[in-house]
């Protein structure tokens, strides 16, 4: 199940990545991609809370998941500016990424076994 979590937030990263680049370019992120992307993190969570629930993971996953988390609730300001159909403040689009980076690179860590 850790794999399966890593390919979800990997393939939700690359998402991310072009939503981010629509937005530091001052244009809004297509809704569809917006939506993936949403769904891709809160599935990622759901399976890294169901990892950390059955108690036999690393420490480092419960702390990815907490950095997710965190990042998570960037994403949901996020898209409160996006569905008033405004650009959200490019710092806070950046604060989101670094949190999701670095919540990922905590899983990475924990799933090479680092």
């Amino acid at each position: 199940m850790l794999t399966v979590a890593v390919v979800v937030f990997a393939v939700a990263a690359l998402g991310g990545v072009i939503l981010a680049s629509h937005v530091l370019r001052n244009k809004m992120a297509p809704w569809a991609l917006s939506i993936l992307h949403a769904l891709l993190g809160a599935s990622g969570l759901v399976l890294l809370a169901l990892i950390v629930s059955r108690g036999v993971a690393s420490p480092l996953v419960g702390w990815s998941l907490g950095v997710f988390v965190v990042a998570a609730l960037g994403g949901f300001y996020l898209a409160s500016h996006h569905l008033k159909n405004r650009l959200p403040p490019k710092g806070v689009v950046v604060l989101h990424a670094l949190l999701a980076v670095t919540g990922f690179c905590i899983l990475l860590a924990a799933f090479l076994g680092v």
